[in-house]
């Protein structure tokens, strides 16, 4: 039932005149009732006025036919002759919209909105939604059979979360920050951000802001390495670079856009095993198949640190067909990565601890092959 906040509240204020035995409602108490509701509601005057009310006779008239279509309740409104005037009541007294049963639809749609809900469930200032969520499971009985069907990818144990709430209404009340923030390298700076936007990726939580005295430019700061967060004495800077966030990091995997980055057009070659996954999975908005055979994609993307992790991941399954600058980077990423396996490997020859694992390791294996297990049947690995 798609309606507007206006148009329920003059549902509710009929739905009370309909409901109520006690006094006749006619047609300019009906109107009267709806204007009063409104000017509650809004303070606006224009539904204050009764020689010329925000609400009209034809208003209430289409309202009372919507209540009882279909579309709306359903209601079984009354039509009562008094003289030539008519008032309105339901037939029923005990009737009231508010008292209908929920539709499956609305049922159905509940169910998507609290799975929805259940993602933010034990972030800062989302501590209300476990009390909601159990109050619509009682009260609309949606509670299933007790076990879990699906699993989302949590954000609850994330570093850093409690620092949203602060950034949150600071972004709100356009309010510079003081941030002592430190790097995984132990160094640490006193940055004045002015704040703009917070972003999540990969499960971290990043605070998007202006840093006007060292970088002059947009910065992007992550939560899990601040340490303090204080208002600043300054007058705040209102965001004129970026018109649309959501806009700003289309053309980027992740939150890093590295200096002079300009949109290249990326190519890959993906092994035929691996190649399903990400064509139901793209990468990237941008993503294109060149050629399914071939296992042959594009990016239309700024080169990252991000894309690059997610190259890597993919292991032998991708190889980078261009632009040369990004196949050179990966290649080296990966000849470092072997040069460390290769170096421990033929290298086993003292007590280094490395050394020591790789001979545990071996015993273990041994040790295992020859025990019981608990086997985990992949459906997708069956299938292949």
């Amino acid at each position: 039932m798609a309606t507007n906040k206006h148009a329920l509240i003059r549902y509710q204020a009929l739905d009370k005149c309909f409901s109520n035995f006690a006094r006749r409602f006619y047609i300019e108490d009906l109107i009267s009732a709806c204007n009063d509701a409104l000017y509650d509601f809004t303070g606006d005057s224009r539904y204050s006025d009764p020689l010329n009310p925000g609400i009209s006779r034809r208003q209430v008239l289409v309202d009372i036919d919507f209540m009882e279509s279909e579309a709306g309740w359903g209601a079984l409104i009354d039509r009562v002759k008094d003289g030539r005037r008519v008032y309105y009541r339901y037939e029923n007294p005990e009737y009231t919209i508010n008292n209908q049963p929920i539709t499956d639809e609305e049922i159905a749609q509940l169910r998507e909105t609290m799975l929805m809900l259940s993602r933010f469930k034990g972030l800062p200032q989302f501590e209300w939604i476990d009390s909601m969520i159990t109050n619509l499971e009682d009260k609309f009985h949606l509670k299933s059979a007790g076990r879990s069907v699906i699993g989302l990818d949590g954000i609850v144990y994330a570093d850093g979360i409690e620092h949203i709430t602060p950034l949150f209404n600071a972004i709100l009340n356009k309010t510079p920050l003081n941030i002592k923030y430190t790097t995984f390298n132990k160094k640490s700076f006193d940055w004045i951000i002015h704040p703009y936007y917070i972003k999540q990726y990969n499960n971290r939580w990043f605070l998007i802001g202006l840093n006007n005295d060292e970088f002059k430019s947009i910065t992007n700061v992550a939560l899990d390495r601040i340490i303090s967060i204080e208002q600043a004495n300054v007058t705040f800077i209102e965001n004129t670079l970026i018109e649309d966030f959501d806009d700003y990091f289309e053309d980027i995997i992740g939150v890093s856009f590295p200096a002079e980055g300009t949109i290249q057009n990326i190519i890959l070659r993906f092994s035929q095993n691996r190649f399903p996954y990400i064509k139901a999975k793209p990468i990237h908005g941008s993503q294109k198949i060149k050629d399914t055979d071939a296992g042959i994609i594009t990016l239309d993307v700024i080169p990252n640190k991000e894309l690059e992790s997610i190259l890597l991941s993919f292991g032998s399954d991708v190889e980078v067909l261009a632009p040369e600058s990004l196949r050179n980077n990966i290649a080296k990423k990966i000849k470092d990565t072997y040069q460390k396996y290769y170096s421990v490997q033929n290298d086993c020859t003292d007590s280094s601890y490395l050394c020591g694992v790789q001979r545990n390791v071996s015993r273990s294996t041994k040790h295992s092959a020859n025990s019981n297990k608990v086997i985990f049947n992949d459906a997708a690995t069956l299938h292949k």
